[in-house]
């Protein structure tokens, strides 16, 4: 597949090349020469568990970035931790990365898993790595446990202490590192740890651990490696052998980025440019930035809580439109533009910051509104029988699609004696401005005729009503009177003998409180679940969704955005909603404003 340059982050919005703090890095490096003018960025997840929204704003900025300045991006699975990684979550991220628009580096659409790199290729040379490190002095294999190790580390304010195996000699270590990756030692027995400063004000530079052991089978290499390296002595080392230029990470990682450069440096250690050095040729030196992560109200964007949510059933699995990941949104009918626009919108900082979900929501809203094809649907059927059209009488009256996109066309939508109208859309005893139906009033059917309530039916015992009486005046067909009469109400309606049933799911916040994590001391972020996340609804379409494809979004009228979900049949069509059709974000922007 041809390198595409087509930006995720900003071809929505049409800022080619922004101006955000981390592009003003990349110009300066290109102004430079450093790294001789390219650009290369990656996505680099780790496979356990589905990605976020969070993880959409990542994807956006690392992909836009190499986009916008003619360069590469690589996707690759950060897959050292064997324990936790399935191949149900590498599926998921692979395609939810191809759905977002990010292009990385041999991608192909016959192979999903064309050019996607792995960590776990690397092992080798970062074995290899690794002992050159125990000859220069600068590693050593550590028996502590993991509780003396902490105990050891000191804190804050306390440097640590060294562990009594600091000392070892080369060719203890050397002897005792082999024999673990021979598999001669128990789990959690031993570690390789770098050898830098336990009186560092750095914690990460406390002789931190570079490779620990885990007798488990993994997903890429199965049982060839029982020691597995830690993420800070891989990344750095895969960012140098893939040749990335600028290692794009979020906050948490600023306090790493000088052990990030410590492993980088002591393997260039002895080395030379030209590599006539004794270690031979010096290894590439990515940059590492770190920006603001993405921090969303109603949400938690921690996946140990999205797991927990999933595995004590909270919500039906990791792709519950409920859930805020990118396989969630996407079932739940959020379009990829939408995403990419909000991604955008919101910016790249160097300050953590909260960002309200009424402006994803807004986004989304926006993109569906000019995308999203009309339908009618009717959530609380109630009967209107037009005492005036002819018995066993159906026509077709063309409706419009589209109002935003006029080469979205028309359909036909059919008409008949007996229709469905909203519940609320009739009052008996009606407030003042009200322009819906209620008795001796006239409404417009929405692409239909005018209609005017004439009688009510009511249940005997109850006094509900359960059927309107009216007439249609045959001259107004498409809703306009010949004579020039004002309507102020318009409805939308279904014809009773063609409607067909269907499920609407109606979905709202997964949580409560905007901060799920505001909870009182021993509360847990589980008790600010949303009761009311989820309503099933019966309701009645238009037939013209009967056949309607998994994934489909359009727009009930007056009612809001919704997609087909992939449960639904022609006999039981399904429908999650996306969105309200009310854009609150307006209101809140002028809140945050002051005004």
């Amino acid at each position: 597949m041809a390198e595409n340059n087509r930006s995720a982050s900003t071809e929505d919005s049409g800022n080619k090349e922004g101006s955000d703090f981390i592009r003003e890095i990349i110009r300066e490096h290109n102004r430079s020469g450093r790294f001789g003018g390219r650009v290369h960025t990656r996505f680099p997840p780790e496979p356990n568990g589905y990605l976020h929204i969070g993880h959409a704003k990542s994807i956006c900025l690392n992909y836009g970035i190499a986009a916008d300045f003619g360069g590469k991006f690589n996707l690759r699975m950060d897959d050292t931790n064997p324990e936790k990684e399935e191949q149900e979550y590498v599926d998921a991220i692979i395609d939810d990365v191809r759905w977002l628009g990010a292009q990385w580096t041999g991608m192909r659409d016959d192979d999903p898993r064309a050019g996607v790199i792995w960590a776990s290729d690397y092992f080798q040379q970062m074995y290899d790595w690794a002992v050159e490190l125990i000859r220069k002095g600068l590693a050593f294999v550590c028996d502590l446990t993991p509780d003396q190790v902490r105990e050891h580390r000191g804190t804050l304010t306390e440097p640590g202490r060294d562990s009594p195996y600091r000392n070892r000699s080369i060719e203890e270590n050397l002897d005792l590192f082999d024999r673990m990756r021979r598999g001669e030692f128990p789990d959690g027995s031993r570690t390789l740890r770098a050898k830098i400063d336990m009186n560092s004000p750095n914690l990460n530079l406390r002789d931190p651990v570079m490779y620990r052991i885990v007798h488990a089978t993994h997903h890429n290499t199965g049982d060839n490696w029982c020691i597995y390296p830690m993420y800070d002595w891989a990344h750095g080392l895969e960012d140098s052998i893939e040749g990335i230029t600028h290692s794009i990470c979020t906050l948490e990682f600023e306090n790493h980025r000088p052990l990030y450069d410590w492993f980088i440096n002591a393997i260039n250690l002895g080395r030379t440019d030209d590599g006539s050095g004794p270690w031979g040729k010096k290894i590439h030196h990515p940059q590492q930035i770190e920006f603001a992560r993405l921090n969303l109200t109603y949400t938690v964007m921690s996946k140990r809580k999205l797991l927990e949510l999933v595995k004590g059933g909270h919500v039906r699995g990791w792709d519950d439109p409920r859930m805020p990941t990118i396989s969630g949104l996407r079932r739940r009918g959020v379009p990829p533009e939408a995403i990419r626009n909000f991604c955008s919108t919101i910016g790249v900082a160097k300050v953590e910051g909260v960002v309200e979900i009424q402006l994803l929501e807004h986004h989304i809203r926006e993109h569906l509104n000019r995308a999203a094809p009309r339908v009618m649907a009717v959530m609380k059927p109630l009967k209107v029988v037009i005492d005036n059209y002819p018995e066993g009488r159906v026509e077709f009256l063309e409706a419009v699609n589209n109002p935003e996109d006029p080469a979205a066309g028309t359909r036909q939508v059919p008409f008949s004696r007996e229709i469905y109208i909203e519940e609320d859309d009739f009052r008996e005893d009606p407030p003042k401005k009200y322009y819906r139906l209620s008795p001796g009033a006239e409404v417009r059917l929405r692409w239909g005729y005018l209609i005017r309530c004439v009688g009510v039916d009511k249940d005997p015992a109850t006094g509900q009503v359960v059927r309107l009486h009216c007439t249609y005046d045959p001259a107004t067909r498409g809703g306009n009177a010949p004579d020039g009469r004002k309507v102020k109400g318009t409805i939308h309606w279904v014809s009773a003998a063609h409607a067909v049933p269907a499920e609407a799911r109606l979905y709202d916040h997964l949580f409560t409180k905007p901060d799920p994590d505001d909870v009182p001391p021993g509360g847990d972020f589980k008790d600010c679940l949303n009761p009311n996340s989820l309503q099933v609804a019966a309701c009645l379409v238009e037939p013209s969704l009967v056949n309607a494809a998994a994934g489909s979004r359009v727009q009930f009228e007056r009612v809001g955005y919704f997609c087909v979900d992939r449960d639904s049949t022609p006999q039981r069509p399904v429908f999650n909603r996306t969105v309200t059709l009310k854009d609150s974000w307006a209101k809140v922007e002028k809140a945050l404003a002051g005004g």
